[in-house]
C-alpha cells in the first residue's frame, strides 16, 4: 500500500482561547498519521498565541499557523487553504466523534475514488442534542446539502472551482457547496455515521435575524449558480432543516 494522502485540518479562531484549546486537543488525538494542522488566528489578544506555540511543540513539522487581522471566518478559511500542503483539506471547529474519524473519511475517499467525503452531524447544546443532520445522498435542487463541518475535499476541488467567496457574510459555505455540487462536478463519498458534534449557535443559527440573513444569501447563491426556480429549493431546504430539530 502506498503512502496515505496528507490531510490538512484548518481551525479558524479569534479571542476564543478556551474553545481553541479543546479543539486543538481533538485534532491532536486523531489517529491518522499523515496529518497537518493549521490554525488561522485573527490577531487574538486573549492568550491564544501561547496555546498555538504549545501546539507547535506537540506537533513538530506537522503544524502551521498564521495570526493577523482577517475579514471574517471565510477569509480566514481561505488563508488556511492557501497555507496548507495537504492532498485533502477540511476544517475542525468543534468535536470529532472519536479518534478515528479522519482515518475512516480518507479510507472512504480512497476506496470509492471520490473527490471528497461527508457524513452525519449532531448540533449540541451542552450534552443535549438539538438538531440531527442526517441527509445521506441527494441533490442540491431538492434542498439536500452535506453538513459543511463534515465535508473534506481533495485539493484539486479548490484549485478547479475556487475557494469561499468573502462577499457572502453568512452563507459562503452554502454558496461554495452549491457551486461544486449542483451540476455534479464533484463526487462525494458518504459515511452514514456521526462524524462531528457541533455546538449549536454558530454564525447562521445564533439568532432569527442571522438565520433569515442566511436564507437570503442562500437564495442569492442559488440564483448566481444558475439553479432554476430557486424558491423551490429554498422551500425544500427549509423543510429539511425543520425536520432536523429534536423535540424536547
Amino acid at each position: 500500500m502506498g503512502t496515505l494522502p496528507k490531510v490538512s485540518v484548518i481551525t479558524t479562531t479569534y479571542n476564543d482561547a478556551s474553545n481553541l484549546e479543546r479543539i486543538m486537543d481533538q485534532v491532536y488525538r486523531q489517529d491518522y498519521e499523515n496529518l497537518e494542522y493549521i490554525i488561522v488566528d485573527g490577531g487574538s489578544t486573549d492568550g491564544t498565541m501561547e496555546l498555538i506555540r504549545r501546539m507547535e511543540k506537540r506537533m513538530p513539522g506537522r503544524f502551521r499557523y498564521l495570526s493577523e487581522p482577517d475579514r471574517g471566518i471565510y477569509d480566514a478559511i481561505n488563508k488556511g487553504i492557501a497555507l496548507s500542503t495537504g492532498d485533502i483539506i477540511g476544517c475542525c471547529f468543534d468535536r470529532y466523534a472519536d479518534e478515528g474519524v479522519i482515518r475512516r473519511m480518507v479510507q472512504a475517499m480512497e476506496t470509492e475514488c471520490t473527490d471528497g467525503v461527508h457524513g452525519d452531524l449532531y448540533y449540541m447544546d451542552g450534552e443535549r442534542i438539538v438538531r440531527r443532520w442526517h441527509q445521506g445522498q441527494g441533490t442540491i435542487r431538492t434542498g439536500w446539502l452535506p453538513g459543511h463541518p463534515t465535508m473534506y475535499l481533495r485539493r484539486e476541488v479548490y484549485e478547479t472551482y475556487g475557494v469561499y467567496r468573502t462577499d457572502y457574510r453568512i452563507a459562503a459555505d452554502y454558496e461554495f457547496m452549491v457551486r461544486i455540487l449542483y451540476r455534479k462536478q464533484v463526487t462525494l463519498s458518504y459515511l452514514p455515521e456521526i462524524l462531528i458534534y457541533m455546538s449549536y449557535g454558530g454564525t447562521s443559527t445564533s439568532s432569527l435575524g442571522s438565520y433569515l440573513q442566511s436564507l437570503k444569501e442562500g437564495h442569492r447563491a442559488l440564483k448566481e449558480n444558475g439553479v432554476p426556480f430557486a424558491w423551490f429549493t429554498d422551500l425544500c431546504r427549509t423543510v429539511r432543516v425543520l425536520l432536523q430539530f429534536v423535540k424536547k
